[in-house]
């Protein structure tokens, strides 16, 4: 018995749990809270795509299959049942990493039932060569599933995906009347399964509390379905919801049909209301009303009215105070990693188990004009000591036996991000690691090889709108040219780079929607971009554009009729431009596909488009013309240097000319693919082989170059011409780094 459970509803993600219970629990620990948590979602998972489940659906729609209203598609898997029920099982443990010798015969296209979904597979057998096989393996055994989803989604339950259930209905939910009429119809084909394990579940852990969070729009209706469940079954439970969706969405809730479901609804940074919520619910007497005790900006039902609760004198808990995240009680063996595009940087979002951490609350910028700036989750920026960061890392390795991190912040802060790089090295830890990250100018080169060698493989960052102008009016803080310079360092240090772009923001143009896919196409074709993905401006609430659109050229529409009950984020708007942006949606998509995947960069931009668009008024040579430019070769002072290689072995020799003879060393450096050779006076040799050993990144004792410079010319002079040397330019490019 547990006084916690906590839930995440279906569905998520297949390959790793969504982080928020785990973060949770991991707080609940440090005050001695016992929980239990589950990740619903992968159990309904579980149950459906296996021998017994689809069994189970095709009995369920036997009679069902017309070829007058039934798709080719589905009566081919229909007519394939055996195949599907027969591989399934099998399918499942590979995917989940546990019977890899399968993936020969994944591979010979003669074992899994094939539907529409392999139909794309011409278009990317380039891929195939550059894949490995159990890659390879998992992208069709991805196409076999997402086929079985196109089968119940068509004859089955319309709601179904994998990383979200009846996202419609939870998506710009300005009012609660669909959603509650959804809510009084009969259980769903998926409802029973989500129901049945949820009842199992509440059997054995017997909680006073139930949480329920809600990241997403698709999250929301099985989140009210499994209250509704409680409610009937279990009156005496407490039941709340927090996470993403109530956080943006929810903020004005007024609709009192919500508490026929839910107790309390929670915003922003969940520990503290939580921690409220178990004293009112699992320490306090009975007898005590709502209206006695303490909340943190907490929606409940009092007196028959919707109240907004805040009436603690605590502080929220700094990140230093909130413990490691817990990811015990789910079932982290049993994720299934999909590849769904054989694009490596685009596969990190379904592919392998990662433990998530945050290196900071918040975002250490704050000013784009589209995010949701004024709420607290993005305003209040506090980042957590390297040290703290790398303890948990440590932690949850031990804990979960995985060395993958994924790094969830808004936006990771570069100084962060290199004190955590150092901390890593200097333990020796062996992880892999990525982030999301504003592509500043802080990422030079040289960061991004000690980011490489701390284990870190990719970013993915806002290229947004690919124009200077609109940047500028996004205040996003960056420039077209800085992105390649930022992207074209990642690259060549082995990260890749996945970019979010945007489309349709407010003055837009037309020729500038073209302008900016020819940025987009330059960039894959110079190869510093791996990945991209386009999506179509919304205008949110609680963003600067949401809260003030008259500055910005557009015109909010009056989408309900009266006062906003439930869900108030997302605004419909008309632009004064009075351009039809989504028309773009489909080239601007299709051409990124074939970017993705190396090919069609000579394709001009009109092939894309079925209507007519302008000529791009971008140089061919743009991106490339700004990768050309010179570096700034000025150092601060204040940098500090440091050395990742190893210690060199010294071999002396004398050097004549002229008469004159003079001691030389040559010193060689064994890297892990190449060995470096450079060759020095000896007395400067002597002075960087002493200099090395200081700087080694594995001392905690680091120099600037100020120091740096100093201790070199005691002896020595000219110390700039000797760091502009052709030898020590050779360690520059090596590991000798300045950050």
């Amino acid at each position: 018995m547990k006084d916690i459970l906590l839930i995440t509803p279906p569905f998520t993600q297949l390959n790793t749990p969504y982080p928020a219970t785990a973060y949770l629990k991991g707080f609940l620990n440090t005050k001695q809270i016992d929980s239990f948590q589950m990740d619903l979602g992968i159990e309904v998972i579980l149950q459906l795509f296996s021998k017994e489940g689809l069994n189970n659906v095709f009995c369920h729609i036997e009679g069902s299959i017309d070829a007058n209203t039934t798709t080719s598609n589905s009566q081919r898997i229909y007519s394939l049942r055996e195949e599907y029920i027969k591989t399934i099982d099998n399918v499942i443990t590979f995917l989940q990493g546990k019977n890899p010798s399968l993936a020969r015969q994944i591979c010979s296209r003669n074992f899994l039932p094939e539907s529409s979904r392999f139909n794309q597979l011409d278009d990317m057998e380039w891929a195939f060569g550059i894949m490995g096989m159990q890659d390879k393996a998992k992208h069709f055994a991805t196409l076999y599933l997402e086929d079985l989803s196109d089968f119940i989604v068509e004859i089955v339950d319309e709601n179904f995906g994998f990383s979200r259930y009846a996202e419609r209905l939870g998506r710009s939910a300005n009012s609660f009347d669909e959603l509650y009429s959804k809510l009084q119809e009969d259980f769903t084909y998926i409802d029973g399964i989500t129901l049945k394990i949820l009842k199992e579940r509440i059997e054995e852990v017997r909680p006073k509390l139930v949480l329920l969070s809600v990241p997403f729009p698709g999250n929301l209706y099985s989140a009210f379905r499994c209250a509704q469940w409680i409610k009937k079954y279990h009156p005496t439970i407490k039941i709340a919801m927090g996470g993403g969706f109530p956080n943006t969405e929810l903020r004005s809730l007024k609709d009192k049909r919500v508490f026929e479901f839910f107790d309390f609804i929670t915003l922003d940074d969940g520990e503290l209301p939580v921690e409220l919520l178990n004293q009112n619910v699992c320490l306090t007497e009975s007898s005590q009303s709502a209206s006695k005790s303490e909340f943190k900006r907490t929606f409940l039902l009092e007196n028959n009215e919707v109240i907004y609760k805040n009436n603690s004198t605590k502080n929220d808990y700094k990140q230093s105070e909130i413990g490691t995240p817990d990811y015990s009680d789910l079932l982290l063996d049993q994720y299934i990693s999909v590849i769904e595009i054989a694009n490596p940087m685009h596969s990190l979002w379904s592919d392998g188990r990662w433990n998530k951490l945050t290196m900071a609350h918040g975002c250490y910028w704050g000013k784009c004009t589209f995010c949701d700036i004024s709420l607290d989750y993005i305003k209040l920026y506090e980042p957590i000591a390297a040290k703290t960061l790398v303890n948990r890392m440590e932690e949850l390795i031990a804990q979960t036996g995985e060395n993958g991190f994924h790094f969830v912040d808004e936006a990771a802060p570069p100084a962060l991000m290199r004190e955590v790089a150092l901390e890593i090295i200097r333990r020796k830890l062996i992880v892999t690691w990525w982030t999301n990250i504003r592509f500043e100018k802080s990422f030079t080169h040289d960061l991004c090889v000690l980011l490489k060698e701390s284990g870190c493989i990719a970013v993915s960052g806002g290229l947004e709108v690919a124009s200077d102008r609109l940047l500028e009016l996004i205040k996003k803080g960056v420039t077209v040219e800085q992105v390649a310079h930022v992207t074209r360092n990642l690259t060549e240090s082995g990260i890749m780079v996945h970019a979010y772009m945007m489309y349709g923001y407010p003055t837009q143009t037309i020729q500038e929607t073209i302008d900016s896919l020819e940025m987009v196409r330059q960039l894959f074709e110079v190869g510093v971009l791996q990945s991209g993905f386009w999506h179509q401006f919304a205008m949110t609430a609680h963003s600067p554009i949401g809260l003030n659109p008259e500055e910005f050229g557009v015109i909010p529409k009056n989408t309900s009729f009266g006062e906003v009950l439930f869900a108030n984020n997302d605004i419909e708007f008309k632009d004064k431009t009075g351009i039809n942006h989504g028309k773009f949606s489909f080239g601007l998509k299709k051409s990124l596909f074939n970017y993705m995947h190396g090919i069609c960069f000579e394709y001009e931009l009109q092939d894309w488009f079925d209507f007519k668009i302008p000529r791009t008024k971008i140089a061919p040579d743009f991106i490339i013309s700004c990768l050309e430019k010179e570096a700034n070769f000025s150092v601060k002072p204040t940098a500090k240097v440091f050395w990742i290689g190893g210690k060199p072995i010294l071999e002396h020799y004398t050097k004549s000319k002229k008469g004159t003879t003079w001691q030389m060393t040559k010193m060689t450096f064994y890297q892990k693919i190449k060995t470096i050779e450079i060759n020095l006076e000896s007395e400067k040799a002597f002075w960087l082989k002493k200099n090395l050993e200081k700087i080694s990144i594995e001392n905690t004792f680091s120099m600037t170059f100020s120091q740096l410079k100093s201790d070199f010319e005691t002896t020595m002079q000219d110390f700039e011409l000797f760091w502009y040397s052709k030898p020590i330019v050779t360690l520059r490019d090596s590991g000798l780094l300045v950050l």
